[in-house]
């Protein structure tokens, strides 16, 4: 039964949330939306906030259970394989700030574009195996609940999150923290539900998989790893 799942997804969800307001109201700028490394610095950075570090960790894990399906799920390889290469671009991208000044200026678009084209290659070259793959585990709920994430992510947020939107509601009152502070906000909710999407996405793939017959060479080596493992 999936509803315990769904109780135990907002209960977190409702968790988090509520900390990170709570954090804030107790300690005024303690989630750092907009803080100035020096003195010349003009624009300030968000990267250091709790919320962005959160959406970094959603990320790796969403990334590391696609990588799980596409190991023990092969009919939903393809499926997973794309949306591990989507979930590592979208990290990359949230860390741009620390590869820039940690590491090397511009890296990150460096990343994404290698990770980009072998995601975008490898899918092209399985297309016909990814249609296969949808098909066999549509309609799926974890599916749906990714592709709300990314309205989310890609477009409601990039226009509501629009500096000039708040720069013509704010009008002499505008602070960019309130534009970030919205954008991250509403970009966190995004990446909450890419997280419930991937592991309902991962449980329903590992009961496909489940219910499968396995290739007659798996079943062969199944059995004599069976036996194997009783002459001792």
């Amino acid at each position: 039964m999936p509803w315990p799942r769904y109780l135990l997804h907002f209960v977190v969800i409702a968790f988090i949330t509520w900390a990170l307001t709570q954090m804030e109201i107790a300690s005024p700028g303690s989630l750092k939306m907009h803080i100035l490394l020096s003195e010349t610095d003009r624009f300030g950075t968000s990267e250091f906030s709790p919320v962005e570090i959160i959406q970094a960790i959603i990320l790796a894990v969403c990334g590391l259970i696609m990588v799980w399906v596409a190991r023990h799920c092969p009919t939903q390889r393809p499926v997973a394989i794309s949306f591990a290469g989507m979930a590592s671009v979208f990290l990359i991208r949230e860390l741009d700030y620390f590869f820039d000044h940690l590491i090397a200026d511009n890296l990150w678009q460096v990343l994404i574009v290698i990770i980009g084209s072998l995601v975008i290659v490898y899918t092209v070259r399985n297309t016909r195996r990814l249609q296969v793959a949808l098909a066999r585990i549509w309609p799926s709920p974890g599916l749906t609940l990714l592709f709300a994430g990314a309205v989310i992510l890609f477009a409601f947020v990039r226009f509501v999150g629009h500096e000039p939107l708040w720069m013509s509601i704010l009008g002499d009152d505008y602070q960019r923290i309130i534009k970030l502070a919205v954008e991250e906000f509403i970009e966190l909710i995004g990446y909450f539900l890419w997280m419930i999407g991937t592991i309902e996405y991962a449980f329903q793939a590992r009961a496909l998989a489940m219910a499968e017959p396995q290739p007659a060479a798996r079943r062969r080596r199944d059995k004599r790893r069976h036996d194997a493992e009783g002459q001792f």
